[in-house]
């Protein structure tokens, strides 16, 4: 895979994360990019700039940040495994896959999303000791 190809087909070439950030606030809000991301500075006092710092320097974040921006404002189909496995910076979105738009996205919905994570969370964990995963 070369960088050309890479750049063609990744919507997130050239796109500065200030730039990401902004516009998923312009559309979510705060408060629904915690709900479903789970990133502590978009709760507490969230700004850009603080937000900028802390995805700078915490690269989990930033590629959760970059992924809900491919996926959910910009509405590209998922990634298969081998493309998953990439930075998100990194992945080559086929040349047939469109952008959809904007998803619908609600706190109710974000709830239930994290409802399920747990309950999986808890199943994985889980042992013939501990069937609860505590």
């Amino acid at each position: 895979m070369d960088s050309k190809e890479i750049y063609q087909n990744n919507p997130l070439q050239g796109v500065k994360l200030e730039t990401i950030l902004n516009e998923l606030v312009d559309h979510f809000g705060w408060e629904i990019m915690h709900a479903y991301l789970q990133i502590n500075c978009f709760k507490k006092n969230p700004s850009i700039a603080s937000s900028l710092k802390f995805l700078r320097k915490t690269e989990w974040a930033k590629e959760k940040i970059e992924s809900f921006y491919m996926y959910k404002l910009l509405g590209y189909p998922k990634a298969d495994d081998e493309q998953f496995q990439l930075p998100p910076r990194d992945r080559i979105v086929p040349s047939h896959h469109k952008a959809r738009g904007p998803a619908n996205l609600s706190l109710d919905e974000a709830q239930k999303l994290q409802e399920k994570k747990t309950k999986a969370a808890r199943r994985f964990n889980s042992t013939p000791d501990n069937p609860w995963g505590q």
